[in-house]
């Protein structure tokens, strides 16, 4: 069992090193960049904005439920549901959410081309079908970070409105409180794991679609394997990213 998976990181490693080696022509390559900038970046939108504003509220609602004693001044909600969202729901938890959503769609895709032996066509010709497949969809993940951006605005901005609005507390000391202490640091910490969780969005996926083997059904399999890989390597890498930078 562990040969297998030292095998499996080291096949992984190799995999990154031949993405960056004979470069697919630019005028082809920036039209496959936009296709996956349109795929990944701007259909994920939608998805992130719906959750991220509704868990910012909700993670308003549960930190003023919480805050019972008269004592504890009501601008700790805005401070606490700005902390959370800055620094653990928007790079992590959308990131772990985005594992299924592009990455059952990066497996699918390229386990599909494999399965139909379009992979195959493509060395045929000549083509360095990792470089092809794969880089475009890690320079298009280079736009992560704004998406996560939009997440945190929206975050806040849900806890604002269940505080303002659901009678918690009142708008003033919830802007209050998420503008106390702010350390800028926070942003820049949240940005490094989101860039780094991309690399990880971007490249494990296409490694198991790419050398998956067997029908359609392995490609449901595969697709299930690599959200369960993207996952718990995000999870990893925030926990080691947190020590390094914050700790």
């Amino acid at each position: 069992m562990l040969i297998r998976y030292l095998s499996q990181i080291g096949r992984y490693f190799l995999m990154l090193k031949e993405i960056f080696n004979k470069q697919t022509k630019w005028p082809v390559m920036k039209n496959l960049i936009f296709k996956e900038i349109d795929d990944l970046i701007i259909d994920s939108l939608g998805i992130v904005c719906f959750i991220s504003f509704f868990i910012g509220g909700v993670v308003a609602i549960q930190t003023a439920l919480n805050l019972t004693n008269p004592l504890i001044p009501k601008y700790l909600i805005g401070f606490a549901t700005r902390q959370s969202v800055i620094l653990e729901f928007a790079p992590t938890f959308i990131s772990v959410i985005m594992a299924g959503k592009m990455g059952s769609y990066i497996t699918s895709s390229i386990g599909t081309m494999r399965v139909t032996e379009q992979i195959d066509a493509l060395e045929v010709m000549g083509v360095n079908s990792l470089n092809y497949l794969v880089f475009p969809k890690i320079v298009a993940l280079l736009m992560y970070p704004f998406v996560i951006g939009i997440s945190m605005f929206l975050g806040i901005f849900g806890g604002w409105l269940a505080c303002a609005y659901g009678g918690f507390s009142t708008s003033q000391d919830f802007i209050q409180g998420a503008q106390m202490e702010f350390i800028p640091f926070h942003i820049t910490y949240a940005f490094i794991k989101t860039l780094i969780f991309a690399m990880l969005l971007a490249t494990i996926p296409s490694f198991h679609g790419y050398y998956m083997k067997g029908g359609a059904l392995e490609v449901g399999k595969a697709s299930t394997v690599s959200f369960v890989w993207t996952s718990v390597c995000i999870i990893l890498f925030n926990y080691i990213l947190t020590q390094l930078l914050l700790g």
